[in-house]
């Protein structure tokens, strides 16, 4: 009989003991390498007594494997409401800025923060200030200064924040220039029930901080995308996130849901791409990247997706690849619906140290989907590899390829911690609560 991994049952003892080490770091900071030392010793026992099962073992009372999903649901929520582990807790972009009490006077430190294959996205370091005063969007084409269209189209670098908690209601995609942050952090800041981000044919941008949601399709329209130009857009497809022919990208502690096609899409050609400490909520098909099977251009992309928590109301694409490299590291998988992580035309999907915990579905425990056409075999020399990732509730993860790991190089961004520690490194995913004088 399949059962639910003890770790799930010792999460909440484990996480009340890290908060109190937390507290008291200073004296006790010993215990808690005991206490993560223990952790990782029980995680590799568990592991040895979960590979006994399988995706073929039947679960006699599914009301017990329910009642243990939804006590991690629980648990994810309330940790990242009660905001104990703000910084020092191994997760490498957090670590390097959100200890400091005077972030909103450092706010560009956090351009020397990513990690991955987007490491070296630094949006608007170099330049000025920008600070968005008015949510308006009344005309596109002629965007009044001090709305976020104003800020994001200018020509030179600048650092995009906003005065306020704000509500931005966009009448058409928002066209980004090149070298631009936009940082929500101090502020509330939504862009929703309208057009979402547009990041086409640009380099250098970094996304932090936002609650992007019900997103819409709209276009058939003239919009402005630089000082000197504007031009006709058709019909956009109503994604949170559109990157098209763009490299060094950044998109990190954002907070997505309910968007009418995808949450973020790469397509065209896009790459040096890092997707982090993002919380994705509601949504069907999350996250593709790759346009077409037959667009051979897309075989140059590198996208990292590290230390992401895919909750609630998810389905599909987590993500959907085609053709590139990509790294999917220390991520949190707590629901799906049909798959996890899917691919066509040959991606190679390098998964390390994540967390997938299966939904009840006897159908749908298996992380991998191969979009291939009826009886095509070729996905078997396709390089995907699980190592390090714990499986929960008799998740698992179809290998394929040669398995060597000379073949995962250029899909390799960075060093996975232990599985164990996903619960700690995700814990605050999504746009975080800041506010002036206090660690982020």
């Amino acid at each position: 009989m399949a059962v639910a991994s003890p770790r799930i049952i010792a999460l909440p003892a484990f996480l009340a003991v890290l908060m109190f080490v937390n507290e008291f770091a200073l004296t006790a900071s010993g215990e808690e390498s005991r206490q993560l030392r223990s952790l990782m010793n029980s995680t590799m026992a568990e592991r040895g007594e979960t590979a006994k099962f399988n995706h073929r073992d039947t679960v006699d009372d599914p009301e017990v494997i329910a009642a243990d999903v939804d006590m991690i649901i629980r648990n994810s929520t309330e940790r990242r409401r009660l905001g104990f582990f703000s910084c020092g807790v191994g997760n490498p972009i957090d670590d390097c800025w959100r200890c400091d009490r005077n972030w909103i006077r450092n706010r560009r430190r956090l351009a020397d923060c990513s990690i991955g294959f987007g490491r070296n996205a630094v949006g608007g370091r170099d330049g000025r200030y920008y600070v968005v005063t008015d949510p308006g969007d009344d005309d596109p084409v002629n965007p009044r200064p001090g709305t976020l269209r104003h800020a994001v189209i200018q020509d030179r670098p600048l650092w995009i924040v906003f005065k306020r908690d704000m509500v931005i209601i966009l009448k058409q995609e928002l066209i980004m220039n090149s070298f631009k942050t936009i940082d929500g952090r101090g502020a509330n800041v939504h862009i929703a029930n309208g057009a979402c981000i547009t990041i086409q044919f640009v380099t250098n941008i970094i996304i932090h901080g936002l609650h992007i949601h019900d997103c819409k399709r709209t276009g058939n329209a003239m919009v402005r995308s630089s000082p000197s130009h504007y031009g006709w857009r058709t019909i956009a497809d109503g994604d949170g996130i559109s990157i098209f022919g763009s490299s060094h990208i950044w998109i990190d502690h954002n907070s997505l849901s309910s968007c009418t096609d995808g949450l973020i899409d790469a397509i065209m050609g896009s790459t040096a791409i890092t997707i982090s400490n993002n919380y994705f909520t509601h949504h069907n098909e999350v996250m593709l990247l790759g346009h077409s099977d037959t667009y051979a251009r897309d075989r140059i992309m590198q996208v990292t997706i590290a230390y992401n928590h895919f909750g609630e109301g998810l389905i599909q694409r987590m993500p959907r690849c085609r053709h590139g490299y990509f790294h999917v590291v220390n991520n949190d998988y707590t629901h799906w619906e049909m798959y996890a992580i899917g691919g066509s035309a040959n991606p190679t999907i390098n998964s390390q140290g994540n967390r997938y915990l299966a939904p009840t579905n006897p159908y749908a425990k298996e992380v991998t989907k191969r979009v291939v056409n009826s009886g095509n075999g070729r996905w078997r020399h396709w390089n995907w590899r699980s190592d390090g990732d714990l499986m929960l509730n008799g998740a698992y993860f179809t290998p394929s390829g040669r398995g060597a790991a000379a073949s995962y190089a250029r899909a390799s961004s960075l060093a996975a911690k232990s599985s164990s520690l996903v619960d700690i490194l995700t814990s605050q995913a999504g746009a975080l609560s800041c506010r002036r004088g206090a660690q982020c």
